[in-house]
């Protein structure tokens, strides 16, 4: 909400008081309080005229209080004027309000960023930073700007940008992407991109231009305007000029046609409409759902089928040990061993081991450390280890007994002998079941699982949430060929992925959802929707939003044609004056945006 808009307002109030205050000066204070709160209109109708582009709520207000003052209303000429606007920084702030939860969602907290010139280290305003620059960010620091490392290794946390949980391991000549956080050592990056162009910017002018792509219910709306402001004139001419000529009483007819044209000034409509949807949005994004556009809310509300990725989606994409099995060794001491063998490894399973175990391992005996096909092989003191899959072992010809449980199974041998295994799975996530039972229960039966995984772990983790269709070891472009074979059936669908190797199907899908933070302009471009916490629940949650964003906006439209039908009656009858019709107009929008204000209190 613009702060002018505000001093005008206020000053506008003022000399309408002054207006009953000092009635000599009536003329004076109205009209100059009127062009205070209404030149932008007038002028801003001037260059419409010559496009033709002249029928709107706008006109009907200027031409109704134009009216007024000719017939000298002078009060009620103002005062139609004044509401309005009120009507139009309410909505502002609605909108501004909207635009804030989802801005907010976005984390902004880059303010400063440390520059590194000739003469040290200074703190600007990542606004002031340019290409080639070099930045220096430090250990639990957020990357403001994207860019190349020039100096320096760590591991990031790019879990908020692209959905991915394992740590990405960077060094010299690696890119890295604002907003993930630098967990260890310390960087230096040249700036590739100035901050305008980085990844919360990209966001934030998506919300922007969200309104671009608009819902069936907002294109009807504006429709409606377009054909119902030139009827409306047509009918308000008629009532002056019919009645007038016969009976030679322009003056009582011009006034009703006047009260006609306020009443009928689709205001309520235009401004409440949309405005409820981009609350809705708003609301989602205080619940941590990007919603990039208000045509997701209502084909939310049309959902045939949901499709859901595993990994990272219905599962946490973390790794955890559930089973340690020793032979002729205790369990503690096998994952000892095998805690200390991982001990130089970063990958997740390796990660998922040494969290088991839980202490510090002392490594300081190993050496000939190799990563080879299916695990590692290194040598501790003088005896040597693999860890590793079950062709691994096999290939060594080594004699175990293989583990027929459903998960990752990491074998442990030592000098050919074998000591054991290790269980380990991809945790469900806890809200995961919950969801599918929810969305169950609001209708959407149709809930499929696609995996690249192997079908004996799909199948276990679809009996675990309830979901009874799915298909394993699939290809990204097996289910895009599912989403465009269900599209052929007419069925409406929502594809739920982890970020951006999912970007063909959410793309192909209706509503294309994105787990885990905003990632890559691929990510960005495909998703409809992005729930910024990996929370799976968020879906219901946007589901809830969706419905009573709806409920709102059909609450607004019968609200705003009952009342307004009833004024238009009495107005043509000639028991309508201009404070009914300024209710009926101003009153009643005012009335449909506090109503619209409930959509942020349906939220988690």
């Amino acid at each position: 909400m613009k702060n002018k808009e505000i001093i005008k307002f206020v000053l506008a109030v003022i000399l309408f008081i002054l207006s009953f205050i000092f009635d000599d000066y009536i003329i004076l204070f109205t009209i100059a309080g009127y062009l205070i709160i209404s030149l932008d209109m007038i002028i801003e109708l001037k260059e419409k005229i010559p496009k033709g582009k002249i029928f709107d709520e706008e006109f009907l207000m200027i031409i109704a209080t134009i009216g007024a003052f000719i017939l000298k209303d002078y009060h009620e000429g103002f005062m139609v004027m004044l509401l309005y606007q009120l009507g139009e920084i309410i909505n502002d702030h609605a909108v501004d309000k909207s635009k804030n939860e989802i801005i907010k969602l976005m984390d902004l907290d880059s303010d400063i960023v440390t520059l590194s010139t000739d003469e040290g280290l200074v703190a600007i305003d990542p606004n002031k930073v340019n290409i080639g620059d070099m930045i220096l960010v430090k250990a639990g620091e957020k990357i403001p700007l994207d860019g190349i490392v020039i100096e320096g290794s760590s591991n990031l946390d790019t879990s908020s940008i692209t959905g991915e949980h394992k740590p990405r391991s960077v060094k010299e000549k690696d890119s890295v992407i604002s907003g993930c956080i630098n967990l260890d050592g310390t960087l230096k990056i040249e700036v590739t991109e100035i901050y305008k162009n980085s990844t919360a910017s990209k966001i934030i002018d998506l919300i922007e231009k969200a309104d671009k792509k608009k819902s069936d219910t907002e294109k009807a709306i504006d429709k409606f305007a377009g054909i119902y402001t030139p009827v409306v004139v047509f009918f308000a001419l008629a009532i002056f000029l019919i009645p007038g000529i016969i009976t030679g009483d322009f003056s009582i007819w011009g006034h009703r046609a006047l009260v006609f044209l306020v009443t009928s000034c689709p205001c309520a409509l235009v401004i409440s409409i949309p405005l409820a949807y981009f609350v809705g949005m708003g609301a989602c994004s205080k619940s941590g759902i990007l919603m990039k556009n208000s045509n997701t809310l209502d084909i939310m509300l049309d959902l045939d089928e949901i499709v859901f990725d595993k990994t990272g989606t219905i599962t946490e994409g973390v790794f955890e040990v559930v089973k340690v099995k020793g032979y002729g060794i205790k369990a503690s001491e096998l994952l000892e061993i095998a805690a200390t063998c991982e001990s130089m490894s970063t990958h997740p399973i390796a990660l998922s081991i040494k969290k088991r175990f839980g202490k510090e391992v002392d490594s300081s005996n190993n050496k000939n450390y190799k990563t080879v096909e299916g695990g590692i092989s290194l040598s501790i003191g003088n005896d040597k280890y693999l860890v590793g899959n079950y062709n691994l072992l096999n290939k060594n010809k080594i004699e175990f007994e293989r583990c027929l449980d459903i998960g990752t199974i990491v074998y442990v041998a030592k000098n050919k002998e074998y000591l054991g295994y290790i269980l380990i799975n991809d945790k469900i996530k806890k809200t995961s079941k919950k969801t599918i039972s929810l969305l169950k229960g609001k209708g959407i039966t149709e809930l499929v699982i696609l995996s690249g995984d192997n079908e004996e772990i799909v199948n276990d983790v679809c009996k675990r949430v309830g979901v009874s269709r799915y298909m394993a070891e699939l290809l990204p472009i097996d289910k895009v060929k599912y989403l465009k074979s269900a599209h052929k059936e007419k069925k409406i669908t929502m594809f739920v992925g982890d970020g951006i190797n999912d970007a063909p199907a959410l793309l192909v899908s209706d509503i294309g959802v994105s787990m885990g933070g905003i990632g890559s302009d691929a990510s960005i471009e495909a998703s409809d929707m992005v729930i910024m916490n990996d929370d799976l629940a968020k879906i219901h949650t946007a589901h809830d939003i969706a419905t009573f964003t709806k409920k709102i906006v059909l609450e607004n439209i019968i609200f705003v044609l009952l009342i307004k039908l009833l004024v238009l009656t009495l107005a043509t009858l000639g028991y309508a004056n201009m404070i009914s019709a300024v209710f009926a107009d101003v009153g009643v929008t005012l009335l449909t945006i506090l109503n619209t204000f409930r959509i942020f209190k349906k939220r988690d």
